[in-house]
């Protein structure tokens, strides 16, 4: 059970979780190996960041003999809306067209993506109507 009533995960502990939402449930072995490729990182702080995330509520473990088995705790999707909540009311003053006209200016958006985001306008529109 998470100590904080609102808790979000570091820029440190969303790597490790982004490891375990999309290869399932790994030692701290194999969480150290995927991030050292990325950057040099210390198997010892991987492995405090891990328990430090366990007693945060963000992970479970399951013991297999000596080895510890970590899985997500905290869903992909909600730990993804809890922090766009928050960095859409901190950057963007609580506004969604502020956040979509300044990614949909800064970044080059294709036609397929335009089209989605066309049908999603009009399936919200069509929602609250």
């Amino acid at each position: 059970m998470p100590k904080d009533p609102n808790p979000q995960p570091t820029a440190s502990e969303l790597a490790i979780l982004a490891i375990l939402w999309e290869d399932g449930p790994q030692p701290v072995r194999v969480i150290h190996e995927r991030l050292s490729a990325e950057k040099e990182v210390v198997y010892t702080t991987i492995l405090k960041t891990m328990q430090v995330m366990l007693e945060r509520g963000f992970l479970d473990r399951e013991s297999q003999g000596r080895k510890h088995i970590y899985r997500a705790a905290i869903a992909r999707e909600t730990t993804q809306d809890s922090l766009l909540d928050t960095f859409v009311n901190r950057a963007f003053g609580g506004s969604a067209k502020k956040l979509a006209m300044r990614a949909l200016g800064n970044y080059k958006t294709s036609k397929e993506d335009l089209d989605e985001l066309k049908a999603l306008i009009e399936k919200i529109e069509k929602d609250q109507s």
